[in-house]
């Protein structure tokens, strides 16, 4: 299918709901790709600021899908993929950008039997300034076939939606993705499901931008524990989807894999925390889930110190008493919360592991 690279056709989808005040710097990187063949689909999901008007003065530069029904991240990607064509494709969030490079880089390491490529993002604030780099260098991803690591424990170390791209023919065999079910995160189905039928290949520089700002949804507010429930009930749909998938070409997923995942206890340990009330799993306790959580991180892709660190992390929020274990947590999962002793001890623990 790639035996001419650079005539490989690819497709940018950018899927907007309200981010006019981000659209046109995304667009702009779609279309400044230094690869020649690729089509830019902008899916508009009902928003109700400008962002039509934006989209509309691109003109024939773009395909333009405005949804008359807000459907969520989802439908939005469904609405982009059935209007694509490319063999490559990539989906690009409204408040993210691509650099310039960024096709070219990925049709390049394009082989035949590669269903997703993944690769990190600069984090930026609003003003595009660099703050960081997603996923964090020190955490290695996970490349090849990443099967054994997805049955076991329904995750592997990839990257959120504008760090991916995907075969058009994987795609085909896991799309439309259930649009109730993903309404948010329809990139964990992709990411989840994609490796099933082929190798992850990986890039371990910076191809583009991941904005943070108050309004992702995928950032931790001050409703921390309606967040951390929000992810533990996602990671439990992507799992539902996993086995399903897996069953239909004869592979069976672990029946406890989320408590081997370090990232899934973590915040499975915060909604319990925060609001047992409202935790969706009833019979969990801190101890069970601080000592899963120990055994998960000595078991992950990484350094030993790093593991080391996870591990006493999630030990401490076992056994601690429930008012300290929320101030732990707090200090692990929202950065700002750190004391500032132990922002910079993070900092020099963060260097040593480099």
């Amino acid at each position: 299918m790639y035996s001419d690279v650079d005539r490989t056709p690819v497709s940018i989808i950018i899927s907007n709901y309200n981010y006019a005040r981000f659209l046109r710097p995304c667009i702009d990187s779609a279309l400044e790709q230094d690869y020649g063949d690729v089509e830019v689909i902008i899916v508009d999901d009902e928003s109700t600021d400008n962002s039509v008007e934006i989209i509309e003065s691109y003109g024939g530069r773009v395909r333009s899908c405005l949804r008359t029904q807000n459907g969520g991240h989802a439908a939005a990607f469904n609405t982009g993929f059935a209007a694509s064509s490319g063999e490559i494709v990539l989906f690009l969030d409204a408040d993210d950008y691509l650099y310039p490079n960024a096709v070219s880089e990925a049709v390049s390491a394009w082989e035949a039997t590669i269903a997703q490529l993944q690769f990190r993002l600069h984090i930026v604030d609003e003003q595009e300034q660099i703050k960081d780099i997603f996923p964090p260098p020190e955490l290695p991803f996970d490349s090849g076939d990443v099967i054994p690591k997805l049955l076991r424990k329904g995750r592997y170390q990839t990257t959120v939606t504008s760090g991916l791209a995907f075969d058009r023919s994987t795609l085909e065999m896991i799309m439309p993705i259930p649009e109730p079910d993903f309404r948010q995160g329809a990139d964990g189905y992709l990411a989840t499901l994609a490796p099933l039928y082929g190798k992850v290949t990986s890039i371990e520089t910076c191809l583009g931008a991941y904005r943070i700002h108050g309004s992702n949804h995928s950032v931790f507010s001050e409703k921390f524990g309606q967040r951390a429930r929000w992810r533990v009930e996602h990671d439990f749909r992507r799992l539902e989807a996993l086995s399903d998938q897996a069953a239909e070409i004869g592979l069976t997923v672990q029946q406890d894999a989320n408590l081997h995942d370090p990232v899934h206890l973590e915040e499975r340990l915060a909604s319990l925390c925060v609001d047992e009330s409202q935790h969706p799993v009833a019979d969990d306790s801190k101890l069970a889930l601080g000592v899963a959580g120990v055994t998960a991180s000595l078991e992950m892709n990484a350094s030993l110190r790093r593991r080391a660190v996870l591990a006493a992390w999630f030990l401490s929020v076992g056994v601690l008493p429930r008012q300290m274990a929320k101030t732990v947590l707090s200090w692990k999962l929202v950065a700002s919360s750190r004391p500032a002793f132990l922002s910079r001890m993070s900092k020099t623990i963060r260097r040593a592991m480099d």
